[in-house]
């Protein structure tokens, strides 16, 4: 099956610093395109999409630039996601700066490791309602406890397209499915929300199985369907208990059910839409 993976992210310790593996021992060393392509090998992985990586400041909008030249040279990244901070004054000319980018096909700012009450402010607000002019992409990567402040955000800016990410990151492992179940429910029934299936395993536990995936899954198909669903492999964070080999197998596993026409919208379809590939 052809897929683009629109959850790619690029670690180059060499070139940049990222504060947050410092605790997180496995992740805290480069992980570079060539490494990707290792691990992608016999995926069906055409085309990707970069997603920032929270680099320490002030390196956000270096990282996309620098992942702009390594797009220029490899057609297999055919978008990026570039990191921003619309809580600040300044997110116009950072908007500007990153519309440079040809590959450019969103934001995202990582509201989970920031107090809840960034995403709600008014100038917060007034930011993410800039992106729907140039037709750009809000990646949302909250915890799930926080799924009800990213549906309170996106409810405010009706115009842009927002994507959850990761299931709105649920606790797999714990089985804890409320009020999770009801959060993505209620998040669903905006419009202009997409949901991403990726980065499950990373919170199943070492030992996952597919029928620990499968429940969470089928509630995000069934509420945002087929139309607004898209995979992502969340590599190199899925290394933390899969290979990114393992993680595709298993996702054609919890597709076996589905269509052709349905399994092309997840894998590649949809992607090919929202991000405007």
């Amino acid at each position: 099956m052809k897929r683009i993976d629109t959850h790619q992210h690029l670690l180059d310790q060499r070139t940049f610093s990222y504060s947050w593996c410092a605790g997180i021992p496995a992740l805290n060393k480069s992980f570079l395109l060539d490494d990707y392509l290792v691990a992608a090998k016999d995926t069906g992985v055409e085309k990707t999409i970069f997603m920032e990586c929270d680099a320490d400041e002030p390196n956000s909008f270096a990282e996309a630039q620098h992942i702009q030249k390594l797009a220029d040279k490899h057609p297999l990244i055919a978008g990026i996601i570039a990191a921003a901070r619309p809580e600040r004054a300044d997110f116009p000319a950072q908007l500007a700066a990153l519309l440079q980018l040809p590959k450019l096909r969103g934001i995202r700012r990582g509201l989970h490791v920031v107090p809840d009450e960034t995403s709600q402010a008014d100038l917060f607000v007034k930011n993410i309602r800039q992106l729907a002019a140039p037709k750009l992409t809000f990646d949302v990567c909250v915890l799930s406890r926080q799924l009800p402040l990213a549906a309170a955000l996106a409810k405010k800016c009706p115009d842009v397209q927002f994507i959850l990410d990761h299931c709105g990151v649920p606790d797999v492992k714990g089985k804890a499915f409320d009020p999770w179940r009801t959060d993505i429910k209620e998040i669903s029934a905006l419009p202009n929300v997409a949901c991403k299936i990726s980065g499950l395993v990373a919170y199943a536990g070492e030992n996952w199985t597919v029928d620990d995936l499968r429940p969470w899954v089928e509630h995000v198909v069934t509420h945002f369907g087929w139309e607004r669903v898209l995979w992502g492999g969340d590599w190199p964070v899925c290394t933390l208990t899969a290979t990114l080999k393992r993680w595709v197998e298993a996702s054609d596993q919890l597709f076996d059910d589905a269509t052709e026409t349905q399994r092309e919208k997840v894998f590649y379809k949809n992607a090919e839409n929202i991000y405007r590939i």
